[in-house]
């Protein structure tokens, strides 16, 4: 019996370099993290998505900490290969010191191997503080969802050339200060194209084109639970298949360079 191998940070940077397509989907619970880790999911993200397909709220910033930190302890049960990532939720990282403190509890009590955050520049600092004291770090640029009402709806960023610029040196600047991979959301493929050859650390997108290093998608719209699902979403729970089927099928499809499709694309 062979030994299986959990999926690492070096290995992320490794499958990139060597041009394998990274799968990311977001989980809940210790039994859909099950069902996916087998289905060869690489990294499983505890996403504030979950104040939305969960909680039934109309956007993530009623999520807490402690929620959070209650579902990544069980999608930590649930996984065995696959490498877990966290959202810091709304307003939980406003200052460094903040953010330190709001990861040591992701990581000592819910047992992410990764947080997430979202913002540009002005997290550069953030990034560096946790990337000092060992803490891994998923940067997110683009459609930012914690910033819904700043943005005004959840709208595809980066499509003047200024704001795609703006991206760029956003992206740029978090690598630098430590970030160990990026979350582009909603952002032209042909930028998402731009990032990933300009960055040495992966680059995993959501509507952001299949010219990425990896792609995540929120489990609820693999399994065609919502009830709008966005544009760049793809039901895979058809054809007869059952729920480890259909997360086998996104894992594939991601990785033969199918999905997404140009129609699924900005």
């Amino acid at each position: 019996m062979s030994e299986i191998k959990p999926v690492t940070i070096r290995s992320l940077r490794q499958m990139k370099k060597a041009g394998e397509k990274i799968v990311m989907l977001t989980a809940y619970d210790a039994s859909f993290a099950r069902v996916a880790d087998e289905a060869g999911i690489d990294v499983l993200l505890v996403g504030d998505s979950l104040g939305m397909v969960i909680q039934g709220h109309t956007d993530t910033l009623a999520v807490t900490l402690d929620e959070v930190i209650y579902h990544c302890r069980a999608v930590r049960r649930g996984a065995n290969r696959a490498l877990v990532i966290a959202d810091l939720p709304f307003l939980s990282y406003t200052t460094p010191e903040q953010a330190l403190a709001s990861a040591a509890r992701l990581m000592k009590e819910g047992g992410a191997q990764m947080i997430k955050l979202e913002g540009g520049a002005s997290q550069v600092e953030t990034v560096a503080a946790l990337s000092r004291h060992g803490v891994p770090v998923c940067a997110h640029l683009g459609l930012q969802p914690q910033s819904v009402h700043k943005l005004g709806g959840y709208l595809v960023q980066g499509r003047e050339s200024e704001q795609a610029e703006t991206i760029l040196r956003d992206a740029q600047a978090l690598e630098s200060a430590g970030a160990d991979l990026l979350v582009v959301e909603c952002i032209p493929a042909s930028l998402a194209a731009q990032l990933r050859k300009a960055l040495q650390i992966p680059v995993i997108g959501i509507g952001a084109g299949a010219d990425t290093d990896g792609q995540v998608l929120v489990l609820y719209d693999v399994l065609g639970l919502t009830v709008r699902p966005p544009r760049f979403a793809r039901c895979f729970l058809t054809e007869g298949r059952d729920i480890p089927a259909a997360l086998a099928a996104y894992a594939r499809s991601v990785r033969d360079g199918e999905f997404p499709s140009q129609a699924e694309a900005f």
